[in-house]
């Protein structure tokens, strides 16, 4: 079947001359284990290095080599999204261009969706070249997520994915302004399965993601889009202070009645006041975050605008 099956590559990207045609000799070698009705397509955000001009000379030798190309810098999961929506192929594989996403896993992924499986996650085992506090921060996080969200979301997951066409169908009917791709598709749900990996380190050039507030980012983007969590800590939060501040006061009063000595002061009341306080800029804060996401999606501004294409045909959006 898959030998007459198109299967596209989604890769997002900014500033990666580099890795390009690498990526690509690396790719076509593992598609053509299976077929050559493949299509890869490139979603790139503005770039200053010749990433485009060294994709549309690959267009030119080899038309299964495409590009759409933003209008400004969206990011790296809009131009995944942008990308899965213009994906033509029954089978949709989304992957990073550093090759930390091993090329060598995709007849894997495939093998998985041919026996029956929608979703076939990519879980990483070891995270190599990765800072200490981002493999932390990335820990937490996911704990977090699995703890309170409505759906799990496998650990040590990224976007490196195998959709099947009725899940990335699924997915077109979502137009959240700030997606979270690994959310939503364990939203969408259907039959998945995992395959292992080895991270490797970068090869060429350096990555984009900061690497040290990039899983936080990520991570608090995912807290806040998939679950309530934060809300009903801050109410937890309120109801144990009241009830401490309860118990304070009933101690001093009853201390009081009895005759006992019960220490206050200015030094009593100051931290009392400050404590008070910078936990309920801590909670507004919270409740800012959820404010500040109905907003950005009442406006429904689109999270990706197309300049350019090159290789595509029609873009109906």
């Amino acid at each position: 079947m898959v030998q007459t099956t198109l299967i596209s590559v989604v890769v997002p990207v900014f500033n990666e001359s580099l890795n390009i045609r690498v990526f690509v000799d690396a790719v076509k070698k593992q598609l053509e284990l299976n077929t050559k009705n493949y299509e890869i397509i490139f979603s790139v955000d503005p770039s200053n290095d010749g990433t485009e001009d060294i994709i549309r000379g690959l267009n030119q030798s080899d038309s299964r080599v495409k590009m759409i190309r933003m209008s400004r810098k969206f990011g790296q999961a809009s131009c995944t999204l942008a990308g899965i929506r213009v994906a033509i192929g029954q089978a949709v594989i989304v992957m990073d261009v550093d090759l930390q996403d091993p090329p060598e896993l995709i007849p894997e992924l495939i093998s998985a969706w041919q026996n029956g499986f929608s979703v076939v996650l990519a879980q990483r085992i070891n995270r190599r070249g990765e800072p200490i506090i981002k493999k932390f921060v990335a820990s937490i996080g996911y704990k977090f997520l699995n703890r309170f969200a409505e759906v799990p979301i496998p650990k040590n997951t990224g976007d490196f994915r195998l959709l099947d066409r009725k899940v990335v169908n699924q997915l077109q009917r979502f137009h959240e302004s700030n997606a979270f791709l690994r959310g939503l598709v364990a939203l969408v749900g259907f039959k998945t399965t995992t395959v292992y990996f080895d991270r490797p380190a970068r090869t060429h050039g350096f990555t984009k993601y900061n690497k040290w507030f990039g899983s936080f980012k990520i991570s608090l983007n995912g807290v806040v889009g998939y679950t309530t969590a934060l809300l009903n800590l801050s109410m937890f939060a309120g109801i144990f202070i009241s009830l401490v501040a309860f118990l304070v006061g009933a101690t001093y009063g009853i201390s009081k009645l009895v005759g006992g000595e019960y220490p206050i002061g200015n030094p009593t009341i100051v931290i009392s006041v400050l404590a008070m306080g910078g936990l309920n800029l801590f909670f507004l804060g919270i409740l800012g975050m959820y404010v500040s996401k109905i907003y950005e999606e009442v406006k429904s501004r689109p999270s990706f605008i197309i300049e350019d294409s090159v290789g595509i045909e029609e873009i109906n959006f």
